[in-house]
């Protein structure tokens, strides 16, 4: 059989996915087949065996009652949470933050394989070229900082009190005062400008000229766990704009996925890691000896960072400023941390004084005032989420005046009814009613209703996504939404059975990938006919290379559908009656009027041969 049209590399919106790297089908089979998917997701996961499968929390989102599920037969997973899913492959390329190939090379060095000549394409050789760039960067960056064209970063640093030790640990360096220093000094090593563009280490005026990005600059290399040198954050020596500039996203570097300062805090002695603000409180915490500090690279926290930090700690310390924006990013953060597998604790800067004047303060300004013991039991006395959120809730009421008591009460029970653990609501509740002078019963009975309403809430929106089938039934991804859901439902059941029992896949191809409704849909039917005409056994975990992780997603989700066994051939059949039906309505939509009438007239009459149910 030819390789179905629709069959190959393109997602269902048009974009072509590349596997950057073309691997022999022989070596990937091997390298499934020796890569056992529970050994693999074991060694990141607690599972639990139960009836030929295993359980576990997953992963990719915080929960407490596990989701997360491994189907050692079929070599695949799902999280009916989150609604990841895929092969062994998928599951490294996720949780280790790596490319499809790279993710091969890990389970290849992790199974004692060696890996196979590689056929790379331009985006691979891109990405290498870019982590070779920012190495030979960095280096011309921390160069320049102990030469001539240094000593205003040299001087900068010394106003930190940040020593020589610290600045060749975080391989620190400058930025000289030059628009092409950089430019020049790396084409002349053989990258080409467009190297430098698409590393983020070069721009583009609207008159095509090109310079250096960071200019007169604390050059801060950002290190991944893995050692490479993914991008950049900076500082302005004075007070020009924008005061730090970081790399923007590129093919190696993703403000989402990393943390400054982690790829050290990993191996600290201490038994949980400091979020910061900032690269440069990140510095100082590290020279104070908090070497568990790591900061966010501009954006709130997220779950890619916290599956990152999940690897190395349960415990979590916040030492956000203690500004305003300060207190909100210590918000979101507990609240993307709320009944999480994390420890969460809140270390509160106090503010300091300026001739009287409370002024901001950071975890720099704090070490620098009062010096490392006191960071420590700052440190030592930092309090639970919960109990900074009930701060933050009290100080915003007059706690003397009757009305902001009530008002009081009400947000206080909605922010306790979220608590999980009955025994944590009982103790919160009554401190908060000490706190307000109210007494512990009337308190209780605000929480319950509170808890009443939420519960009431959460069943009213899970009820009404299943009474509303169409919405229920169709993909997450706004992407690969079904634009035909009888046709989609019947194809989705064909592609269940065929993974299901691959004797059904005997004989010639009973419909064309073509015929399907939807294009995601219809490719991987045709991909799991071009594996069963290759002579391989279809199964996810094949098509790690073909699918984007959303489509892998998705694919694994409807596998995980009730499908019955039983009678396989017949269920195909009908399944495949409904799909040639719903397209041979398709295709008369697609005709003039007249023709569309002639067409349903034959239908009524019947003209137009079997009709299929």
């Amino acid at each position: 059989m030819e390789r179905p049209a629709n069959s190959g590399a393109v997602r269902s919106g048009g974009e072509r996915r590349c596997s950057a790297v073309a691997f022999p089908q022989s070596f990937m089979d091997e390298l499934i087949a020796r890569n056992d998917i529970v050994d693999v997701v074991g060694g990141y996961v607690t599972l639990q065996s139960k009836g030929g499968s295993y359980w576990g929390c997953c992963p990719f989102h915080n929960e407490k009652t596990p989701s997360f599920h491994v189907l050692p037969d079929k070599q695949f997973y799902h999280c009916f949470g989150c609604k990841k899913g895929g092969g062994v492959i998928n599951f490294i390329m996720d949780i280790e933050n790596l490319s499809f190939p790279d993710a091969v090379r890990f389970l290849a060095k992790r199974a004692n394989m060696e890996v196979p000549a590689e056929e790379r394409d331009g985006s691979e050789q891109l990405r290498r070229r870019i982590l070779e760039l920012n190495r030979d960067a960095a280096r011309f960056y921390y160069e320049t900082l102990q030469g001539d064209d240094g000593a205003a970063v040299r001087a900068y640093l010394d106003k930190r009190q940040i020593r020589r030790s610290i600045a060749v640990r975080f391989g620190m360096g400058a930025a000289p005062d030059s628009w092409d220093a950089l430019l020049r000094a790396m084409t002349a090593k053989g990258y080409t400008k467009t190297e430098l563009i698409s590393a983020g280490l070069a721009v583009q005026n609207k008159n095509g000229r090109i310079y250096d990005k960071f200019r007169n600059r604390l050059m801060l290399p950002v290190v991944d766990v893995r050692g490479d040198v993914v991008g950049f954050g900076s500082r302005v020596l004075d007070k020009s704009e924008p005061k730090y500039m970081n790399t923007p996203e590129t093919a190696v570097y993703s403000k989402r996925r990393v943390l400054y300062g982690l790829n050290l805090a990993r191996k600290t002695k201490r038994p949980n890691i400091i979020l910061c603000e900032g690269n440069l409180d990140v510095v100082t915490l590290h020279q104070a000896g908090f070497d568990n500090a790591v900061a966010s690279m501009g954006t709130a926290l997220t779950q890619e960072q916290l599956r990152l930090l999940s690897r190395y700690t349960k415990e979590l310390v916040l030492c956000y400023d203690n500004d305003n924006a300060g207190q909100q990013a210590t918000q979101r953060a507990l609240d993307l941390l709320n009944n999480s597998e994390f420890t969460v604790k809140v270390l509160r800067l106090p503010n300091r004084m300026d001739n009287g004047v409370p002024m901001k303060q950071d975890a720099d300004d704090f070490i620098k005032a009062y010096g490392p013991d006191a960071f420590e039991r700052l440190l030592n006395g930092s309090e639970g989420g919960i109990e900074f959120r009930m701060a933050q809730i009290a100080g915003k009421y007059d706690l003397t005046n009757d009305e902001q008591r009530v008002a009081y009460a009400a947000e206080i029970s909605g922010e306790l009814c979220k608590l999980d653990n009955a025994v944590e609501r009982e103790i919160y509740t009554a401190r908060a009613a000490q706190t307000a002078g109210l007494s512990a019963e009337a308190l209780r009975l605000e929480v319950k209703r509170a808890l009443r309403r939420r519960i009431a809430a959460d069943k009213k929106r899970r009820e009404r996504r299943e009474l509303n089938p169409a919405v229920s039934l169709q993909p997450q991804e706004r992407g690969i939404r079904y634009e035909n859901l009888r046709s989609a439902m019947a194809e989705e059941g064909v592609i269940r059975l065929l993974l299901q029992d691959p004797g059904l896949f005997a004989g010639p191809i009973p419909i064309e990938p073509e015929d399907f409704s939807s294009p995601l849909l219809g490719r991987i039917y045709g991909l799991l006919w071009r594996d069963k005409e290759a002579g391989c056994a279809p199964g996810i975990a094949r098509l790690t290379e073909d699918l984007t992780s959303q489509e892998m997603n998705h694919l694994s989700a409807l596998v995980q559908r009730p499908e019955s066994a039983a009678n396989g051939a017949q269920a195909l059949r009908d399944y495949i009656a409904v799909i040639r039906q719903e397209k041979e309505k398709r295709d008369g939509s697609s005709e003039d009027p007249l023709a569309a009438a002639v067409h349903t007239f034959k239908q009524k009459k019947g003209y137009g041969g079997k009709q299929h149910g």
